[in-house]
């Protein structure tokens, strides 16, 4: 058994059974990837993928089990080839952070600022995208630290990590008939045409879930997927804007009154992800510090450990050379 085999199976899966597409990506030719798969289902005595014909569909009931497992080993083999690249090189190279646009420009900089303070030798990578997105990199491998508050929790194979909770606020022009100093309401908020993010970023889903709670069904009239957006069709006068607190930023929007409402919508918990099952580098951990102070090494550490499942025998495994 080797991991060129084990990386066969691995892709095959991954690429929906296209062997000329795993080919290509593993730099080899489809009659090779056809025998590492063959040779390690007859090592292990099972047959791991569905064929018809020559053609593989899809992952038998076996192979469905032994996939996790794959994913795994040759999860540990990366990580412990990172470490010994890690050892020789501990705090220099680059660290990729795959975040939302609205963690990138309100909540980052501080974290930037201190770790490339402490860390100028560093290459800081940052990837935006939609928290489905964000999770996609990290479980693709692209990204070493994935940042958002929605989504995350969702994937199994990720470790995820409470950061910070935060709530929305309603932002109208001055003199806006909203800003009266009368209690807001979502009845009130629902006669107004409403921007807000679009569904999946930044808290959609508890805007969303309180106007159906209450049986009123809002005027969305834009959505976008930042709060710089929002503010900027919110001071056109093109409606009432519902954005995450800490993007509003009174020395900036001077056009622009912010109104509570804590009161309308439930806390949003924004969460810091990494991969199971992976040794974290010391540039990740001192990263996560930055960033949320109170997940110290100790405790991530501690996640990683409870959440890595029970050691299983494994095969013998070689490094294959061609």
């Amino acid at each position: 058994m080797n991991f060129q085999q084990l990386r066969a199976v691995r892709e095959t899966a991954r690429q929906g059974y296209n062997l000329t597409t795993v080919a290509q990506v593993l730099h080899t030719s489809q009659p090779g990837v056809s025998r590492q798969i063959r040779e390690l289902e007859d090592e292990l005595g099972l047959t791991l993928f569905n064929r018809a014909g020559k053609r593989l569909t899809g992952l038998t009931a076996p192979g469905e089990r032994m996939l996790p497992i794959v994913e795994r080993m040759l999860s540990h083999a990366e990580s412990l080839k990172r470490a010994g690249r890690d050892h020789v090189k501990t705090m220099s190279g680059q660290l990729t952070i795959a975040t939302t646009h609205s963690q990138a420009r309100y909540a980052l900089p501080g974290a930037v600022m201190a770790f490339r303070a402490l860390h100028p030798e560093v290459s800081l990578r940052l990837h935006q995208g939609s928290p489905e997105q964000v999770a996609r990199l990290l479980k693709d491998r692209q990204a070493d630290v994935g940042i958002a508050t929605e989504a995350l929790s969702r994937h199994p194979q990720l470790l995820t990590l409470a950061c910070y909770t935060w709530t929305h606020l309603v932002v109208v022009p001055k003199g806006h008939p909203l800003d009266d100093g009368r209690p807001l309401t979502l009845a009130r908020l629902a006669r107004q045409p409403l921007i807000t993010y679009e569904l999946g970023y930044t808290g959609r889903g508890h805007i969303d879930q309180a106007f159906h709670q209450a049986g009123i069904r809002p005027q969305m009239a834009i959505e976008a997927t930042d709060a710089d957006v929002i503010k900027t069709y919110v001071g056109l006068g093109l409606g009432v804007g519902i954005i995450a607190a800490i993007a509003y930023q009174p020395e900036k929007d001077t056009g622009l009154v912010a109104l509570d409402a804590r009161h309308l919508f439930s806390p949003n918990l924004t969460r810091l992800a990494v991969r199971r099952g992976e040794t974290l580098r010391e540039l990740v951990y001192e990263f996560i510090r930055a960033f949320a102070p109170p997940l110290t090494r100790e405790v991530v550490q501690a996640e990683l450990a409870r959440a890595e499942p029970a050691p299983r025998d494994t095969p013998h495994l070689t490094e294959a050379t061609t």
